[in-house]
């Protein structure tokens, strides 16, 4: 080959390259720098709290944590992986590496702080109170007294809430939500506390036999990503991508798509927001 065909060979390699290099350019949007393609994030929820972590009718994940959690691998180049875990095995799977991170409604906490990192605060929730209408209850004040009987789900801040300052009535502690909001339909506890987005949706299923409770007992939580402690890099961008959230839509996105009833009530009745950080 003369020095002229090997010349016009190399010039038209390096012309194809730029060219391959300028159409994928034209792909779609640069990722963050430390984007993470073709790596796959496993993400720990329980799939049992609508519409934030859910099924849909064919048994995929789905809601608001899923969607927002998918936003986020689409921006740093992951691949999401949801791996359903029951609650009180979030952590553990955390600290284990069976999962890299828990976005699964959970309120930043002095305890779990101990035993993971959290993200900055992407949402902001209250406690409230579902309580059996023949209960007599109309505040948290009511309740704690002897005879009267709080259902929570264990390990949640309205367990917390519960042991620490409902000393005088019995607690019941159950697995999940949907066991504790038929303790107080069928009578056997007088309240179930919970965030006020779960009582508003669990009372207006079960208008007959309960009432809701709103009147705020304690200072706003905020939840929180959950990383393994160390894991700095994740949880910077995590960080990165909620402070982008805040700004660009992308919460307002998800309450139209899943909330906007929701949001509409909560407005109605002047509570806060769940994304309203003002």
């Amino acid at each position: 080959m003369t020095k002229r065909v090997r010349r016009t060979a190399a010039l038209l390699v390096v012309a194809v390259a730029a060219g391959m290099l300028a159409a994928s350019g034209c792909s779609g949007p640069v990722a963050p720098s430390g984007s993470q393609t073709g790596t796959t994030l496993k993400v720990g929820m329980e799939l049992a709290y609508p519409p934030f972590e859910t099924k849909d009718g064919t048994g995929n994940p789905t809601g608001v944590s899923v969607d927002f959690i998918k936003d986020f691998g689409a921006a740093y180049g992951y691949d999401v992986a949801i791996e359903n875990t029951a609650w009180d095995g979030l952590i553990p799977s955390l600290q284990t590496g069976k999962i890299d991170l828990v976005i699964s409604s959970m309120t930043i906490t002095a305890d779990r702080a101990k035993q993971v990192d959290f993200s900055d605060p992407y949402a902001v929730a209250q406690l409230a109170l579902l309580v059996n209408k023949k209960s007599g209850v109309t505040s948290i004040d009511g309740l704690n007294a002897a005879g009267k009987t709080v259902a929570v789900k264990t390990g949640s801040t309205g367990d917390v809430y519960a042991s620490k300052n409902l000393t005088n009535a019995q607690i019941v502690r159950l697995s999940d939500e949907s066991a504790c909001v038929t303790e107080v339909v069928q009578g056997k506890s007088d309240a179930f506390i919970y965030d006020q987005l779960t009582i508003y949706r669990n009372q207006k299923s079960n208008p007959d036999t309960t009432n809701a409770v709103f009147i705020p007992f304690q200072d706003p939580e905020h939840w929180g990503v959950a990383v393994k402690q160390g894991n700095s890099k994740l949880l910077s961008q995590l960080n990165e991508f909620i402070a982008k959230s805040k700004t660009n839509g992308e919460f307002d996105k998800l309450t139209n798509r899943y909330l906007a009833e929701e949001k509409a009530t909560f407005d109605t009745l002047g509570f806060k927001w769940f994304f309203d950080f003002s």
